[in-house]
């Protein structure tokens, strides 16, 4: 990180502000009677305020040298003419120049507290009427309400950008709220690590075993262990992880875990014998998946001795012969409402989704097809011919702006006005997202749920997938049987092998499977980059954007973080005619492979042909089209879906020339290069290694330790997961 660097002085002139989310480009007057550029989170900057800014130094194509703000404090202008500058900026609404003059000549240096705190006497003002007092009194408290909040962060080194976050979801209560239970700034909304809220409120004077404390914890625990995948917790554990958490005893957890439950926050009940404690919106949502999808297997199901001649048919229009298995699958779509299809690489799935298509459309069924992510929703449409979306689209996802959550348009209230849904890639699919899909279904909704249950699970909490296969209540065809023409590919062989726990075959004469023996993280990490950026372009001709770079871990010499800064100097290098914004560690420039690293449902996308939506999701990979010249917003396309985001979301980007494993999840690559060096026990498994290997579809080099390798395949331990899905189907009524 580089050292920061302290100035401070007077707001000369405000060049740019984003009253959305702060963003601000500013002119400052140092003491020393220097004008520097200042950009960063400040908001209701204003000319003749003085600020204390700590930054760091960065050189901007266009605008040059500019001190990207890290930490800031701010004081109100205190003489008659800064006063003026400041007020007739437009801080506040209703006053311009003339009226700011005339208010700072009749009340001088009180002007600003008086505006605050007896707005009334403004009306001693010709043309200021009771009415214009008080709404310029609104504006100014509101302003003020922002500064004292971003002033009360700034004493325990938070982000400027968490007071617009704040703001947004307790409006101008924001600092009261925070003042009165300073935990909340661990709440979901807000993201700060419950280490760094603990320190904040212990300086402020609550107490170690103080209510907001020990539920804040528990919660805390709850959350964290939903982004390990887990729906909930049982209840000895979570109270061992929150007592560990605050080093205290388990009477004071046990009474905040009670407390919780008896507010409704947490609930508990028993699952296959364990005390299970969730999140209630997670047991709203397994809860719901249960009933619903009981709803749809409890409907008659189709008995028609018809379905076997229909497939028949389809066989023979197609010109193929299916296999067993694939022709049980076919003909349960028309007997089953609902239908599980799984199935590894060259199994032949593909080619039983495009029966079941046929078959649905001869029994005149209106058809949607979907997938978790926009690449997969891609490639399905690609291989079966017809249009498919995101389950996300499919549902009408919005952004709730009151409630701070995402919302669904399609529910039981307006369900989805189709006769089948055939959702691709289930194993991506976690609880909540499967939970609201259900809830659009209307009644009678025929299912089908395609994908490999031997890939890692979701992202998301929840183990839906394998969870529904697993409870014995939903019909379910495994295709275990690999067609000769997908024997020929080594990637599909390797990728069998390895799901056996065989290791792959390391030797270099099967075709599309290489392996390059390198024991040195740096070695690796070079043969990858000449890989991507001259061997495979020019020996095989296939261009670097069709190439991705796989790792099981972020850290590292070979992981994520070094990866990629190598490959982007080598496939995207600095030069005059790209721009490039530093934010951390991090250096992003235009023409970078990017990738989305957390849910944001607010972003605003279009397409050439109209179409807007809302959403980009963790995992999606885009690139980096312009970078403003003012260096407040970047241009960014994902899967043709263009949207524009502003500086403050560069937190949620990264980059994408090489990425995780369970990133690339639901994606194929034309070419993937996996390294394959010793990392972390929990992600040298064999889940981890059949997944890197199912994403190539015509190249697969391995470069790496083969040691490494072998224990991949040879370990077949999977993280257990906290589900009750499984549990409340099998014991459900039949």
């Amino acid at each position: 990180m580089e050292e920061l660097v302290t100035w401070e002085g007077t707001v000369h002139s405000v060049i740019f502000q984003n009253a959305e989310n702060g963003y601000t480009v500013l002119r400052l007057l140092t003491e020393e009677g220097e004008v520097i550029t200042v950009v960063g989170c400040i908001p209701c900057a204003a000319p003749g305020e003085h600020l204390t800014v700590s930054g760091v130094w960065e050189q901007h194509p266009q605008h040059g040298e500019q001190l990207r703000a890290v930490e800031l404090e701010r004081s109100l202008p205190e003489d008659e003419e800064e006063i003026f500058d400041y007020l007739s900026s437009g801080v506040c609404k209703g006053v311009g120049p003339a009226t700011a003059r005339r208010i700072v000549d009749r009340f001088g240096p009180e002007t600003l507290d008086i505006l605050e705190q007896d707005p009334g006497r403004l009306t001693s003002i010709r043309g200021i009427t009771e009415k214009k007092a008080q709404e310029i009194a609104a504006s100014f408290r509101q302003a003020m309400g922002l500064r004292r909040l971003m002033a009360f962060l700034a004493q325990y080194q938070l982000p400027p950008v968490l007071a617009m976050r704040l703001r947004q979801v307790y409006g101008d209560a924001a600092l009261e709220k925070v003042r009165e239970n300073p935990y909340l700034l661990s709440s979901d909304d807000c993201g700060v690590e419950f280490s760094a809220t603990d320190e904040i409120a212990m300086s402020m004077g609550f107490s170690a075993d103080c209510g907001e404390r020990l539920r804040a914890a528990v919660t805390f625990e709850l959350s964290h262990n939903e982004n390990n995948g887990h729906v909930f917790l049982p209840r000895s554990k979570l109270v061992a992880a929150t007592c560990q958490l605050l080093d205290c005893g388990e009477e004071l957890v046990e009474g905040a875990l009670d407390e919780l439950i008896e507010r409704r926050a947490v609930v508990q009940e028993p699952v296959a014998n364990v005390e299970a404690c969730y999140l209630r919106r997670l047991w709203e949502a397994e809860v719901s998946a249960c009933v619903r999808l009981n709803g749809l297997l409890a409907v008659d199901a189709d008995r028609s001795p018809q379905a076997g001649k229909t497939v028949s048919e389809i066989e023979a229009e197609q010109g193929i012969t299916y296999a067993p298995q694939q022709r049980q699958a076919v003909e349960l779509a028309a007997r089953t409402g609902v239908v599980i299809l799984t199935g590894g690489p060259g199994t032949g799935k593909t080619t039983t989704v495009r029966g079941i298509v046929a078959l649905f459309e001869k029994m005149g069924l209106d058809i949607v097809l979907a997938a978790p992510t926009g690449r997969a929703a891609k490639r399905m449409s690609e291989l079966t011919g017809r249009e498919a979306q995101t389950v996300h689209r499919l549902l009408g996802m919005s952004w709730n702006e009151a409630t701070q959550q995402v919302a669904f348009t399609k529910t039981e209230k307006e369900p989805l006005e189709t006769d089948a849904v055939i959702v691709d890639e289930m194993s991506m699919v976690d609880l909540t997202l499967f939970s609201a899909l259900l809830r659009a279904l209307r009644p009678g909704t025929r299912l089908v749920l395609v994908g490999d249950a031997d890939q890692l699970p979701s992202v998301g909490a929840g183990n839906v997938f394998s969870d529904l296969i697993r409870s014995g209540r939903v019909e379910t065809v495994f295709l275990r049987e690999v067609f000769r023409q997908a024997e020929k590919s080594a990637i599909i062989r390797n990728a069998h092998a390895v799901n056996l726990g065989q290791p792959p075959r390391l030797t270099n004469d099967q075709g599309d499977f290489f392996f390059m023996c390198r024991r040195d993280g740096e070695r690796t990490v070079s043969t990858i980059v000449e890989l991507c950026r001259t061997r495979l372009p020019e020996k095989m001709g296939i261009p670097a954007d069709q190439i991705q770079v796989l790792t099981p871990t972020r850290k590292g010499a070979s992981g994520t973080i070094s990866l990629n800064r190598c490959l982007q100097e080598a496939l995207n290098p600095a030069g005059p005619d790209k721009r490039e914004i530093q934010w951390g560690d991090r250096l992003f420039r235009e023409g970078d492979r990017i990738m989305q690293t957390r849910n944001d449902y607010n972003v605003v996308w279009g397409r050439e042909d109209g179409t807007i939506g809302t959403g980009i999701f963790n995992g999606d990979v885009g690139k980096i089209l312009q970078i403003d010249p003012s260096g407040e917003w970047l241009a960014v396309e994902f899967d043709g879906r263009a949207a524009t985001y502003g500086v403050e979301m560069l937190n949620e980007i990264d980059l994408a020339y090489a990425m995780t494993v369970h990133k690339a999840q639901g994606s194929e690559y034309r070419c993937v290069v996996m390294a394959a060096m010793p990392a972390a026990q929990s992600l040298m498994v064999r889940g981890v290694l059949y997944t890197a290997l199912t994403r190539a579809r015509e190249l697969l080099i391995v470069v790496g330790d083969d040691a490494a390798i072998r224990s991949m395949a040879a370990n077949d331990k999977q993280q257990k997961r906290y589900s009750g899905l499984r549990w409340r189907l099998a014991h459900s009524e039949r």
